[in-house]
Order: structure tokens, then C-alpha cells, then sequence
């Protein structure tokens, strides 16, 4: 069998659900180093916050700069923004991460991380549509990659509030 009739025969992303183990996700650090989620944050609780389109840094940005401001200090938490990038950007990886790089602080390099595989299988997981390809989507996983909370949308402080309360929230021990 081909790579490629092997991909036609994988079995379709599942919906992920509260209470679900995060499925891998791989990537790259803005250091260039390459990233695997949820290992990468064991023991920490971790909001992964996915952009799917350009526009969607719109929506991403403002909820890292809430984390950044409010919940960074925490050394249990961690935040990571997630450009996912598929089609023909992947052509273009090395421009985007040179970019990126360049715009973003070293300090925060390495909580940046770019995907440029699997998107559409993200894209399932997460139920993005066309209505909502712009939108940020948010993962709140727990030190054992277990998912916690979902949402997606532009930055609000009631969601915020509640995200907020997620994630100083201690693991159901169902969890553990």
C-alpha cells in the first residue's frame, strides 16, 4: 500500500471532547526546535491557543496578551500561540517562521509553535468551520495532556473569567 492510499485509509479525527487525552500535536518552537504536545508541557497546565487563518491572529493575540498579563507569573501554567498553517503555506515555512521570529521576543520563542502538518485534522478535531476559521481556538490541558476546556471565538473577559477559574482549578482526581 502507498503513503498515500494508506492516508485515504486512516480513520477520520475524532471530535476532541473535555475529559479526551490531547492527540498528538507537532511542531516547531520559533528556536527551530521541533515540539510535541502534550509532553512538552507535562506537569503544567498548558493553554494552547490555535490560529487556523491569517485573520485568526486577530482573535489569537489578545487572549495571549491576557495570559500574559494575568496568569504568567504562575509557574504551573504555560501558554503556547499555534499558527497552524496548511495548504500552500507550507511552501512558504521558512519566510513565515523568519518572520515570525522577527516579530516576536526571544523570551517568547518557545512558547510560540508552528504546525504546518495535520491541519485539517485539527480542524476537524476542533469543529472549525468557515464561520469560524477566523476565530481563536482555545485548549486548556491539564500536567497529564488531558483536555480541560474548550472554546473558541474573539477575546472576551467573561470567557476570560471563566478561563481563568479553569486553569487555577486543580485536576479532577478522575484525571490524575
Amino acid at each position: 500500500m502507498t503513503i498515500a492510499a494508506a492516508h485515504l485509509n486512516a480513520a477520520p479525527a475524532e471530535p476532541l471532547r473535555v475529559g479526551d487525552v490531547l492527540p498528538p500535536l507537532r511542531g516547531a518552537f520559533l528556536t527551530g526546535k521541533d515540539v510535541v504536545l502534550p509532553s512538552a508541557s507535562a506537569g503544567k497546565t498548558a493553554l494552547l491557543i490555535l490560529g487556523f487563518t491569517y485573520a485568526s491572529r486577530r482573535a489569537v493575540e489578545p487572549w495571549g496578551d491576557w495570559f500574559k498579563k494575568t496568569l504568567a507569573a504562575r509557574q504551573e501554567l504555560t501558554v503556547f500561540e499555534m499558527p497552524m498553517i496548511g495548504g500552500m503555506g507550507k511552501l512558504g515555512r521558512w519566510f513565515i517562521d523568519r518572520g515570525m521570529r522577527k516579530n516576536t521576543p526571544q523570551v517568547l520563542h518557545e512558547h510560540v509553535i508552528t504546525v504546518y502538518s495535520d491541519t485539517g485534522d485539527w480542524k476537524r478535531r476542533l469543529g472549525v468551520t468557515g464561520a469560524s476559521e477566523d476565530d481563536a481556538f482555545l485548549v486548556v490541558v491539564d500536567g497529564n495532556g488531558v483536555v480541560r476546556w474548550l472554546h473558541h471565538g474573539p477575546f472576551n473577559i467573561e470567557t476570560a473569567r471563566a478561563l481563568e477559574g479553569v486553569m487555577a482549578a486543580p485536576a479532577p482526581s478522575a484525571w490524575r
